[in-house]
């Protein structure tokens, strides 16, 4: 494998931002009139996995029509026709987050292409733990990359592919790219959504008035009206054309090892991923943590928005009040980068604000979804306690976070993971709360009505683990090399 340049040299973090960053949402329809409209929709409830930038495109029957844009859904497709700008009855979109400082529209979705079969459009939710290889390969043998987006690479596989048939070429690309993954294309004939052997990411089709839907969660077809069909299987690829819809196996058969982080944090509470509602989900981690840490303490109260559910359900089993002690400003923008702390401070109070009323003489127990590194879990303690609070107990939902993830979630190296570098006891003083207590593993497989197989995890759970599912290709080699492969890859959680 060739030096990565330059450009590819890590972004900085923001210090603000404590939380794992989300990979993104993909979104399509077939055969629907005004499709951009419904696809317009369809991205605004999946807002929350992709809030950095925004792409459509379309196809008329004649032409493609791509919009790419930097921020929020609303702002890009929001104002104006819509249908006119972006005309067509098939349509693809995507919403998006990369690395800080990786943020460029050329790395924006949908990635567009003309192909020797025709043109196709192409959004990408995951990561390729192989793309550092498959792109030096590429670019030994001629290719010409755009973007530093590892979902370009699946274009130039398809456009290099000897196979005369597009859907044989597609396969042929597919067969190539590792990670997990769920991909929805369009070519001025099909709709193809595509899920990793595995179904690390995930992927549903529903139908919307007889006619076929693709969207990262349920929550999607709820906000346009579609019925929920199934969820694409792992390592399943659905063709939906003119004929109706056809489903291809082209992976060896493998157990499915869904990512259990969507459950701890990242999909809608209202959405139901691989058969599970989320906010049942969440609301039994809550059970089960209030089973395994007890706390005296007169309240339970939630770090909003994503702390709500499991908290609700550690008061209710603990006969606890249950009280919003924390409001949450739902009306501020993207967090940037303070220059100074007392401005970091303010930032964080105009996004979080203490109910004094709660929390005044409480023994006040908070419950968050997780820890990464600590740092905004510092600032909401610290307003707790200025807001009169006599104790604060903190507990997590989700197990230690002691790995980071290379299948699209941007989580800090492991030498910045609090729970990777110190003790319980540690992370109480380093926050300072009175006590810390985490969710086990197998307290987190018994809110998913499972128990973990050793031997074979049904789950992806590296996070709290260190067990990830698939080889990691660039890792290995680059670690190979005594390169810091966590760096290099840092900004490649893109897609």
């Amino acid at each position: 494998m060739s030096q990565p340049s330059e450009r590819w040299s890590p972004p900085a973090r923001d210090p603000d931002d404590d939380a794992p960053r989300l990979e993104c949402g993909v979104f399509g329809v077939f055969d629907v009139p005004e499709a951009s409209g419904i696809t317009a929709l369809g991205l605004h409830a999946l807002q929350h996995r992709g809030q950095e930038a925004c792409g459509m495109a379309c196809f008329d029957g004649q032409r493609f029509h791509t919009e790419r844009h930097m921020g929020y859904v609303g702002d890009a497709f929001g104002g104006g026709d819509l249908n006119a700008r972006l005309p067509g009855h098939v349509a693809i979109g995507h919403t998006r987050y990369s690395t800080a400082g990786g943020s460029f529209l050329r790395n924006v979705q949908p990635m567009f292409a003309d192909l020797e079969a025709g043109g196709i459009a192409l959004a990408h939710n995951g990561n390729l733990t192989n793309f550092l290889t498959l792109r030096d390969q590429l670019v030994q043998e001629g290719s010409i990359f755009q973007s530093t987006s590892d979902s370009e690479a699946i274009l130039h596989l398809i456009a290099r592919s000897r196979r005369a048939k597009f859907l044989d070429r597609f396969t042929d690309a597919l067969m190539q790219i590792e990670g997990g993954y769920a991909l929805v294309a369009m070519t001025n004939k099909k709709l193809i959504g595509v899920r990793d052997p595995l179904g690390i990411r995930p992927l549903v089709l529903g139908e919307l008035g007889g006619k076929w839907v693709l969207a990262s969660e349920t929550c999607a077809l709820d906000m346009i009206g579609a019925k929920f069909v199934r969820d694409v299987e792992h390592g399943e690829m659905v063709v939906i054309d003119e004929k109706g819809i056809r489903s291809f196996r082209p992976f060896p058969r493998q157990q499915a090892r869904p990512c259990i982080f969507e459950y701890v944090y990242f999909a809608r509470p209202d959405s139901v991923v691989n058969g599970r509602s989320i906010y049942e989900v969440r609301k039994r981690m809550g059970r089960r943590l209030a089973q395994e840490m007890p706390t005296d303490c007169d309240v339970v109260v939630p770090v909003p928005d994503s702390g709500v559910p499991a908290a609700l359900g550690y008061a209710q089993e603990a006969g606890l009040p249950f009280e919003m002690g924390i409001i949450r400003n739902h009306y501020v923008g993207r967090t940037f980068i303070q220059p100074t702390q007392g401005q970091r401070e303010l930032g964080v109070r105009m996004k979080l604000a203490p109910n004094r009323a709660v929390l005044a003489g409480k023994k006040v127990l908070l419950v968050d979804d997780s820890i990464v590194r600590g740092t905004n879990s510092v600032r909401v303690v610290r307003m707790v306690r200025e807001a009169g609070a006599a104790e604060v107990h903190l507990r997590s939902a989700s197990p230690p976070i002691m790995w980071p993830d290379y299948y699209g979630i941007d989580m800090p190296d492991r030498d910045q993971l609090l729970a990777a570098n110190h003790s319980v006891d540690e992370i109480a003083k380093i926050l300072g709360v009175d006590s810390m207590g985490y969710l086990s593993v197998d307290g987190l497989y018994w809110a998913m009505d499972a128990v973990r197989d050793p031997a074979l995890p049904q789950y992806t759970d590296h996070y709290f683990t260190g067990e990830y599912p698939t080889r990691l290709l660039d890792r290995e080699i680059a670690e190979g090399r005594n390169e810091l492969v966590e760096r290099q890859l840092s900004f490649l959680v893109d897609a």
